[in-house]
């Protein structure tokens, strides 16, 4: 019987990355280290990470046709990464994001131009054949659509038995009120840093008990924060901490988050406790934090 597959409902995007010694002054002319052109977004840098952990995975987010969705594609299929559900949409262009990356520290800054195409609705995902997934990870975008995916993903759970039901996780990354209702779907629900300091949090712990009380009953809320690692608590109310795995040199911290996500995600879908599947994401993201891209995390 073939493997079921981890499913991610998100954002593709092109990230056009420059890499420079140091962060440019404003108005200023100099030469980049390096240029490539790279395919970001949530959702579809969780699918390259399931994908390099060795998870069959699929990924569902909207694309335009052109030269753009040719070299998404291209790449989506260079990782194995299921394609059936990618929608085409009839208006707008795929999204992209100019990113610098500064090689002295590793950050990352992005200026995103997002381009009016539509997110995957609720009728897109009416035809996701549910029973082809053990996991399905959806990224907050479009939370009014997403709410009827998740309802219908809760209905199809109840006729299931126990081991046949979908487990399912929602990122929150975004401070924006719309997504907040997200919170309250989800066995596991990865609310962002972003987040927690716009409810005034100034900690990963302090933010899970300030925000706990948004997500439904049985559900565990995880935060990571950057170098001070990542928590989680769980409906009996222990804390639950790993701390950070920092490279010997930190060179691209661009989609940390998006491997942390998916590295939790595959190590819970393995059965691991959460305990050892927050230390596991904290580990890779760390790794990743020393490579340009992704290849090399394994």
């Amino acid at each position: 019987m073939e493997e079921k597959q981890i499913l991610c409902v998100g954002l593709v995007v092109l990230d056009i990355i420059s890499v420079v010694d140091k962060y440019p002054e404003e108005d200023t002319d100099r030469r980049c280290l390096s240029q490539r052109w790279q395919r970001g977004g949530n959702a579809s840098n969780s699918c390259t990470v399931l994908s390099l952990l060795g998870a069959p995975c699929a990924f569902m987010g909207s694309l335009a046709p052109g030269h753009v969705a040719d070299f998404i594609l291209d790449d989506l299929r260079r990782y194995s990464v299921d394609l059936h559900y990618v929608v085409f949409q009839t208006m707008g262009s795929v999204p992209v994001s100019m990113v610098i990356i500064n090689e002295a520290n590793g950050s990352r800054t992005i200026l995103h131009a997002y381009r009016n195409l539509p997110d995957v609705s609720a009728k897109d995902f009416e035809k996701v054949d549910l029973t082809r997934f053990k996991w399905i990870h959806i990224e907050g975008r479009n939370a009014l659509e997403q709410v009827k995916m998740l309802q219908r993903i809760e209905q199809h759970n109840a006729r299931q038995p126990p081991e046949q039901k979908i487990q399912v996780s929602v990122e929150v990354e975004k401070p924006r009120e719309e997504l907040f209702q997200l919170f309250g779907y989800g066995d596991m629900v990865f609310v962002s840093k972003d987040v927690a300091k716009h409810f005034g949090f100034r900690s990963s712990a302090e933010a899970l008990r300030g925000l706990y009380g948004r997500v439904r009953k049985g559900a565990t809320l995880i935060c990571a924060w950057a170098e001070e690692g990542a928590d989680a608590l769980g409906p009996d109310g222990q804390l639950i901490h790993s701390d950070a795995f920092p490279p010997p040199r930190v060179v691209d911290t661009l989609g940390a988050g998006d491997t942390f996500n998916a590295s939790v995600i595959f190590s819970l879908s393995q059965g691991k406790s959460i305990q050892e599947a927050l230390r596991f994401g904290c580990q890779v993201a760390g790794k990743k934090c020393g490579l340009q891209g992704y290849d090399g995390i394994v």
